[in-house]
């Protein structure tokens, strides 16, 4: 039986900010048609929507959504049009309910930009770092974890709730075999720690970044080197924490010192790791789920804010991933 459909008519008050919400020839109506399969016409300040019930009021919800941001002054992208619908197909895969659409533009500032959340998981990402001593950023590349927490690093910084960043992961390999790497220590672990410092400079002034690593503002810690040592008011960000070992991860979390957060990130299906090892990471966020203190948010495919096709590439990777599980479980029967 077919879906009745139906068409609703609303208004966007201010029309200097309707460019911002449509896009560029009105490209985010466009992206929205496509996705929840409407179809949008304007008139002036009055868009009209037809399609069915669910989807229209989703719909609208998104559109309200980008218009929120224009009044806030946020720059409304395409990203942000994927973001909102990402977390429309999130929460009524979740929750079976429809969307609410709240997704409230908290705003992390720091000295280059101002930041906000694109997905409804991105938001409680933020919350979870913002209101916990520990959290746990789980899921795939390109959902804004690392990205997002070195913002809220930055901030905090600027703003003297904390002293220093301090910045680690694995090195090269599990085993953390770094010997073998030409340079000083920093020279061996700066590759790997790139996307890191690629974010640093979209927040801070080159010679600003330049200047808080010669102080130590900004300190970039090995995870081979965190051992005895015990971090007070720092802000700690551990990426590619899938290739922890158990214990290497309890080491970590045993360095939280006074005033300080730890925000630990990794991918679990990007686990490096010998054969036989457990990741540090898929233990600790077993072990620590019922912890209170401790923020835990898992990420999906869904909250992929880079290009639309690096959503569709994770979720067939694990559309496969679980496939070859269900072999797998076929054989041992």
């Amino acid at each position: 039986m077919s879906q009745v459909e139906e068409t609703l008519s609303f208004e966007l008050e201010d029309n200097k900010l309707l460019g911002f919400v449509y896009g560029s020839q009105d490209m985010h109506l466009r992206i929205i048609e496509h996705k929840l399969d409407v179809s949008i016409s304007q008139r002036g300040n009055t868009l009209f929507i037809s399609g069915s019930k669910e989807n229209v009021s989703a719909t609208e919800k998104v559109i309200l959504h980008l218009y929120d941001l224009a009044k806030k002054g946020f720059k409304v992208t395409a990203d942000d049009v994927h973001g909102a619908l990402g977390s429309i197909a999130r929460h009524e895969e979740d929750h079976h309910t429809p969307f609410s659409g709240d997704i409230d533009p908290l705003q992390i500032k720091t000295r280059k930009k101002v930041l906000k959340p694109r997905t409804i998981n991105q938001q409680k990402y933020i919350e979870n770092i913002l209101s916990s001593d520990l959290t746990f950023g789980v899921g795939p590349a390109g959902t804004g974890k690392t990205y997002l927490a070195v913002a809220i690093a930055v901030s905090k910084l600027l703003e003297g709730e904390v002293q220093r960043i301090i910045l680690s992961r694995p090195a090269v390999e599990a085993g953390e075999k770094l010997g073998f790497l030409p340079g000083d220590m920093r020279e061996k672990v700066d590759p790997y720690l790139r996307p890191i410092y690629d974010a640093l400079h979209d927040f801070l002034n080159p010679e600003e970044v330049i200047k808080k690593l010669e102080t130590g503002e900004i300190e970039i810690a090995p995870l081979a080197f965190m051992r005895g040592r015990t971090l007070a008011k720092s802000f700690i960000i551990v990426d590619e924490a899938q290739n922890t070992t158990s214990v290497q991860m309890k080491m970590l979390l045993t360095r939280i010192g006074q005033a300080s957060r730890m925000v630990v990130c990794g991918d679990m299906s990007q686990i490096d790791l010998p054969s036989g090892i457990i990741s540090g990471l898929v233990e600790a966020t077993q072990i620590l789920k019922d912890v209170e203190g401790v923020g835990m948010l898992e990420f999906s495919s869904e909250d992929v804010v880079r290009h639309p096709l690096v959503a569709k590439i994770v979720k067939a990777y694990d559309k496969e991933i679980q496939r070859r599980k269900g072999l797998n479980i076929g054989r041992n029967d």
